[in-house]
């Protein structure tokens, strides 16, 4: 996503409850490009060019609810919004629980977007750190004023620790509980101290995440667990491919099965609504639907592919110059070439799409692991013709999203809530997508060709580099176009290629888009870089390879201008210990260390891989050593397992991941055929956290681009041969 600098929190409006205190919050130049002063959801006026923003309630009984603008899919958002806030309030971690803000832009808007709620791009904390500290600052001071009043001290004498504020001197002391009614009335502090960070007692340190008992033991609710009065659960017949519609369909058949309710057409395809799941799936399998294909997509990834490395044999837009490469080539001592093939990708999270409407009189009601809060309230409102406030959305967790539920066009809500426009909203409505649909309708990473090649003099140093790629383009048609889109290129196709780091005095990188491809795609997690990474850091140490140089040492020299990354690098290199020799393995096993650095979402993450390679082709993954650059730690042990994570979904695509299509028909399905990573594969995996004051960046995707290029850079340490696709495939190394 483009990042817009965070607004300073210069003005804030307080807001009362009936039982405790809550804290708004104003931001300037957003309420204008909002629309401008209003009135808010609670009746308070707010001040001129201001909306408040409420994140933040104290209980009488001394519960502190902080409220998450951002959806907790399992990445920790929930526990590190609660986590600041909590530090600079100094509240009692014990007494702290988080809620599922509204879905409401001109309150809850990410800062880094504009005035747009969502949850991507790893900017959850990036755009929260300051607004969030300054609401627990706030909140501290006004608590503060009230002791003040009440035991007629001066606030300067008084302290707060775990929940309590005290008064050294007279002895007294009272909880946030009891003095919340009175702190209500305090002024807002027009500005707030932010704590010195070697004061923090959570930040940084173990805090326990707020998510995981509920998740343990049951009470934790996603959108599975939501059951309405009169609800009906619905699964939709979609075409098998992209651009089919429906012909004719037996809904007698359907309507036969019993608990079948009712049978729907709508845009997407034959919907089969009945009491429960199972009699809605076995509905569906009676449907009988007739395709009219005339207008579907039909080519298969081979064919895909054939004209991607066509395309790549002509000059594309150029995304980045620098230099004169094509001078530069005509010098060279030695030109190095590869070329990269990368599949399609399902997200495969472990709870498919599904959503819950309800349509009154009064608006539309959803139930959803929401990650795009506002372009859904559009999409809905422009669906139903309601005003967007009111459509009000009901924020749950979710079961992981990898990018999924951040639809760039509300495509499987506007499923569900054409369901319920179709039955005149006579019931709620709960839409389920089964493992294969959720495989087989899209939406994909897009499938990229890379084709690359470097220049290098006669002393080995790297004279030029062109790298020219082919693929969709994920924002192409969507609200995110006018943004991302510039000049024909998308942003998103070439990040981690366009701002390549390494010192290279000739640069060009060129994009292809093909338009006539119909196969859905979207941001998978890490995006663009989930392929980039891969092309740049093997491509990268073929040419050490070829120059007869180390490959750490090669980065280090042309990194001088990048800081971070050679931090990463050199913390990464050591702690792998790089450039000692590697433990033999058995007879006919062949045992490789490689390495790779990549940035994105701002923060720096490079990966040592230890690979043992055996005597038929298979490889196994043994160790993986990060090193982490994220900014202020919040919560080290969750960026841990963020990193650990990624590096088992970025083992799952790289060893595993390839959705393929033969004459326009996805052949995966279930799991069967989209393996994810077995526990035996996962490799220990160690994270090292680079100590730093920067304000936090993303860690849920950065973990991910560096694992592949490196296990690869291993395995060609161990054979001598170089990976050109993914996923890796025993007979290229047996070849």
């Amino acid at each position: 996503m483009s990042e817009f600098a965070i607004e300073n929190l210069s003005r804030r409006n307080f807001l009362q409850g009936s039982a405790g205190l809550t804290l708004g919050f104003c931001l300037p130049a957003l309420a204008t490009a909002a629309g401008g002063p209003g009135k808010a959801a609670d009746g308070i006026v707010g001040a001129s060019n201001f909306e408040p923003n409420a994140f933040l309630r104290i209980g009488a009984d001394n519960t502190v609810t902080v409220f998450s603008k951002h959806l907790e899919m399992g990445q920790g958002t929930y526990t590190g919004l609660a986590t600041i806030v909590a530090d600079e309030l100094d509240a009692d971690w014990k007494t702290v629980r988080v809620e599922a803000a509204a879905a409401d832009a001109k309150r809850y808007n990410n800062l880094l977007w504009g005035p747009a709620q969502g949850t991507g791009g790893s900017t959850a904390m990036a755009n929260s750190w300051e607004q969030m500290r300054k609401a627990g600052a706030a909140g501290r001071a006004m608590l503060v004023s009230a002791a003040a009043l009440k035991w007629n001290v001066q606030a300067s004498e008084i302290s707060v620790r775990d929940g309590v504020v005290r008064h050294a001197a007279t002895k007294r002391s009272a909880t946030f509980g009891q003095l919340a009614a009175l702190a209500a009335a305090q002024a807002v502090p027009g500005e707030v101290t932010l704590k010195d960070p070697k004061d923090f007692r959570l930040i940084g340190k173990q805090a326990n995440r707020k998510d995981s008992v509920d998740k343990t033991n049951g009470k934790a609710q996603f959108t599975q667990d939501v059951h309405l009065p009169g609800m009906l659960v619905a699964l939709v017949a979609h075409p098998p491919r992209f651009g089919a519609t429906v012909k004719s369909f037996d809904a007698g058949r359907a309507k036969a099965v019993r608990g079948v309710v009712d049978v729907v057409q709508i845009p997407q395809g034959v919907a089969v609504l009945a009491k429960d799941t199972w009699s809605a799936k076995k509905g569906r399998d009676a449907l009988g639907v007739s395709w009219d294909e005339s207008a579907a997509f039909k080519l298969g990834s081979d064919d895909i592919l054939a004209q991607y490395k066509e395309l790549a044999k002509t000059p594309g837009l150029v995304a980045k110059q620098i230099g004169d490469s094509t001078a530069a080539f005509t010098k060279a001592a030695k030109v190095v070439r590869a070329s990269f093939d990368f599949p399609y990708l399902a997200h495969a999270a472990m709870e498919p799409m599904n959503c819950v409407i309800r349509l009154t009189a009064d608006g539309c009601e959803v139930w959803n692991g929401e990650q795009m809060h506002t372009g859904d309230q559009y999409a809905l409102a422009a669906l139903f013709g309601l005003k967007v406030e009111q459509v009000k959305i009901n924020t749950l967790y979710a079961g992981g999203s990898f990018g999924r539920r951040a639809s760039k066009d509300s495509d499987y809500v506007l499923e569900a809530a054409q369901i319920v426009k179709a039955i005149a909203g006579k019931a709620p409505v709960k839409l389920v997508w089964l493992r294969e649909d959720d495989m087989r309708a899209g939406y994909f990473r897009p499938l990229f060709h890379h084709a690359m090649e470097a220049a290098l003099d006669g002393s080995g140093n790297i004279t030029a580099w062109r790298h020219r790629l082919v693929g969709q383009s994920i924002v192409a048609g969507s609200p995110f176009e006018k943004m991302l889109v510039k000049d024909g290129v998308d942003a998103v196709s070439v990040e981690g290629a366009a701002n390549l780091p390494y010192a290279i005095p000739n640069l060009t990188v060129e994009l292809h888009t093909p338009t006539n491809i119909m196969v859905p795609v979207l941001w998978w997690r890490s995006v663009g870089s989930s392929h980039t990474a891969y092309s740049t850091e093997t491509f990268f140490d073929e040419l050490a390879a070829a120059a007869g140089k180390d490959p750490v040492a090669l980065r280090l020299e042309l990194l001088a201008e990048h800081p971070r990354h050679a931090g990463v690098l050199k913390l990464a290199a050591e702690k792998a210990g790089w450039g000692t020799t590697l433990k033999s393995g058995k007879a006919g096993e062949r045992r490789g260390r490689g390495i790779a650095v990549h940035e994105s979402f701002n923060s720096y993450v490079a990966q040592v891989a230890e690979v043992t390679v055996k005597a038929d082709g298979t490889i196994k993954v043994d160790r993986v050593v990060c090193a982490v650059d994220c900014g202020v730690a919040i919560n080290p042990d969750n960026i841990r397992a963020q990193v650990e994570g990624s590096v088992g979904f970025a083992l799952s695509a790289a060893l595993h991941g390839e959705i393929t299509l033969r004459e326009g028909r996805v052949e995966q399905g279930n799991f069967d055929s989209y393996p994810s990573l077995h526990i035996g594969e996962m490799p220990a995996v160690e994270v090292h956290i680079v100590a730093s004051t920067k304000a936090p960046t993303g860690i849920g995707e950065p973990g991910v681009p560096s694992v592949a290029p490196a296990v690869a850079n291993a395995i060609a340490a161990a054979t001598g041969k170089r990976c050109y696709r993914l996923p890796f495939r025993p007979a290229d190394l047996l070849a």
